[in-house]
């Protein structure tokens, strides 16, 4: 029990506080426990959710990626003109569609980081704007509306009607959400890959050494949060019933915020799936609970930035700390 605690200190640490911040928020407002708040809430942040398992991997491997919002932008609209090309399709389809788009994309950001040696920071700020830019000169800022019915039908994986009438559901983008949440597990925990991904990470040159080829490592990081780009885009299409070229700019630094809250450490080697999903619910059930409390929408900005900076001064320490005991 106390190693399990101690593998996974940050963890326990980040669910005390949202635990603490549950009690908190049921106590002082009527709304928040209710099962319309959270199933509201899952709802809302399954694609950040998805977006942040792909994250993670790239964390993971030592890099970072702040394209992946606008990447999932560009996915909306490919997928839209593709779909309206072959005449409808579904969901199978379209999974596989966004999926390969995604990973393309990741793809890209893989070879620039890895031909160029390039700070992934760098590269995937570059590629930020040049997704964005593309779009938005392609598509001129005007949303697509004229969507498969399929892509836009509301499908509902739970549904209760309360005695007062009030409905509470939770649509496909949760499902979706924990299968991606459950293929990420799968990966970094129970694949050669995923050891090999934690080993480059935490030492890139000594990952090398050992026989890890690095170009892999870069693919299947970049290709993972790609493929997740992707799904979270057609996903969030589903929950908004419209293509809005500019809508998912800037959710990257909430997703980022929330994953090395939970852990996942900037500098590589380090991060779980629980961390990352309990660092998204921190950063849901905060903005929720400043909503409900009637707080500015300015101070959850303030929050994310302090989050942030926060967390890369306590990755840096622990880094410290590490290598002068590794030196003793």
């Amino acid at each position: 029990m106390l190693s399990l605690l101690s593998a996974y200190r940050v963890e326990f640490r980040l669910a005390v506080v949202l635990l603490v911040i549950c009690i908190f928020l049921a106590v002082f407002t009527d709304t928040f426990l209710t099962l319309g708040n959270v199933t509201s809430l899952l709802n809302n942040n399954a694609v950040n959710l998805i977006w942040a398992v792909g994250l993670l991997v790239v964390l993971i491997a030592g890099g970072i990626d702040i394209s992946f919002a606008v990447a999932a932008s560009v996915v909306q609209y490919l997928s839209a003109q593709v779909f309206g090309w072959m005449g409808g399709g579904g969901w199978a389809v379209g999974l596989i569609v966004a999926g390969l788009f995604g990973i393309s994309l990741g793809f890209l950001n893989a070879a620039l980081i890895h031909g160029f040696r390039v700070v992934s920071i760098v590269i995937t700020i570059a590629t930020f704007n040049v997704f964005f830019g593309l779009l938005m000169f392609f598509t001129r800022g005007r949303n697509i509306y004229n969507l498969p019915d399929w892509w836009v039908d509301r499908i509902f994986i739970f549904e209760h009607q309360s005695t007062n009438g009030t409905w509470s559901e939770l649509n496909l983008s949760v499902a979706v959400m924990l299968v991606c949440v459950a293929s990420t597990v799968i990966l970094i925990k129970h694949t050669t890959l995923g050891r090999q991904l934690y080993a480059f990470g935490d030492n890139p040159e000594g990952a090398r050494r050992a026989g890890v080829n690095i170009w892999t490592m870069h693919l299947v990081a970049y290709g993972w949060c790609g493929l997740m780009a992707g799904i979270g885009g057609l996903m969030q299409v589903n929950i908004a019933k419209e293509v809005v070229p500019n809508a998912l700019y800037g959710r990257e630094l909430e997703v980022l915020a929330a994953v090395v809250l939970g852990g996942a450490r900037l500098g590589g080697g380090k991060g779980t799936v629980v961390g990352a999903v309990l660092g998204v619910l921190f950063v849901a059930i905060t903005q929720n609970g400043l909503n409900l409390l009637g707080v500015s929408p300015f101070a959850f900005q303030m929050i994310i930035g302090a989050t942030i900076l926060v967390a890369i001064s306590t990755s840096n320490i622990s880094w410290d700390l590490r290598n002068m005991r590794t030196s003793q």
